[in-house]
C-alpha cells in the first residue's frame, strides 16, 4: 500500500512540474515579447514611393514651421484657426462648384458660421483687402509663410498690427465668390501655395487646439 501511494504522489509531483514548466514558459515568452521593442524595417531609397514636387515641396515646409514653431517658448506656437475645425473642401484639384470643370483649390475650406477667426501663429497683418473671388480678407506674415483668411464678414486688424497666437483677427463670412458661410485658409511659401492641412495637423499633434485669446494675453501689455 505504501509503495502504491509513494508511486501515485510521485506521479502527481512529476505531473505539476510538467504544467508548471510549461505555463513557465509561457508566460516568459510573453514576457519577453513584451520587453523586445518594436523596429522599424529600413527603408532603402529604391523601396521609398515617389514623391511628387508639391509633396515634397509641403513636406519641407511643414518641417520648417515646426522648427520655427520650437522657436518660440514664450507663446503657445500655433493655435487652431477656429474654434471647432471641420473641413468642408480639402486642398487639391477638385470640381469647381461655379464652372463646373476641374481646378485647383487652392487652400483648404473649414466650416464656420459667421464666428471669430484666429491667428495661428505670432506674426503681423501685411494686407487688408477685398476682391471679387476672395471677398474680404485679411494676410498675415509669420516669418517666410503667409497666411490668407478669406470670405470674411468683418475685418478686426490692420495692415501693420502684430498678432499673436489665438489673436482674434476677422469674423468669418460668405464675402466673394462663395456659395455659402466658411473660411477659406491659404498657405503661402515663397509665393507658392502650400496645403494648409500641415498646420492643422501640426495643431492636432501639439495638442493646442484648444488655446485662444482669453488664454493667450499680448506679452507686451
Amino acid at each position: 500500500m505504501k509503495r502504491f501511494l509513494l508511486i501515485t504522489i510521485a506521479a502527481i509531483f512529476c505531473s505539476s512540474a510538467t504544467v508548471f514548466a510549461q505555463f513557465n514558459t509561457v508566460t516568459q515568452t510573453k514576457a519577453h515579447r513584451k520587453a523586445v521593442p518594436k523596429t522599424t524595417q529600413s527603408t532603402t531609397p529604391e523601396q521609398q514611393p515617389p514623391f511628387s514636387p508639391c509633396q515634397r515641396r509641403d513636406s519641407l515646409a511643414f518641417a520648417q514651421i515646426q522648427t520655427q514653431t520650437e522657436q518660440t517658448d514664450r507663446l503657445p506656437a500655433l493655435v487652431s484657426p477656429l474654434r471647432h475645425i471641420s473641413v468642408t473642401s480639402p486642398f487639391g484639384y477638385r470640381r469647381d462648384p461655379f464652372t463646373k470643370r476641374k481646378a485647383l483649390h487652392n487652400g483648404l475650406d473649414l466650416k464656420a458660421n459667421y464666428e471669430p477667426a484666429y491667428a495661428m501663429m505670432q506674426g503681423e497683418v501685411i494686407k487688408v483687402g477685398r476682391d471679387k473671388r476672395s471677398g474680404l480678407y485679411v494676410t498675415l506674415r509669420h516669418g517666410d509663410f503667409t497666411i490668407s483668411y478669406c470670405h470674411l464678414s468683418q475685418s478686426l486688424v490692420t495692415k501693420g498690427t502684430h498678432v499673436y497666437p489665438g489673436t482674434v483677427i476677422a469674423m468669418t463670412g460668405n464675402s466673394g465668390r462663395s456659395t455659402g458661410p466658411h473660411l477659406h485658409l491659404t498657405l503661402k511659401k515663397d509665393g507658392k501655395n502650400i496645403n494648409p492641412a500641415i498646420l492643422l495637423n501640426l495643431i492636432k499633434q501639439t495638442s493646442m487646439s484648444n488655446m485662444f485669446a482669453e488664454n493667450t494675453a499680448n506679452p507686451e501689455n
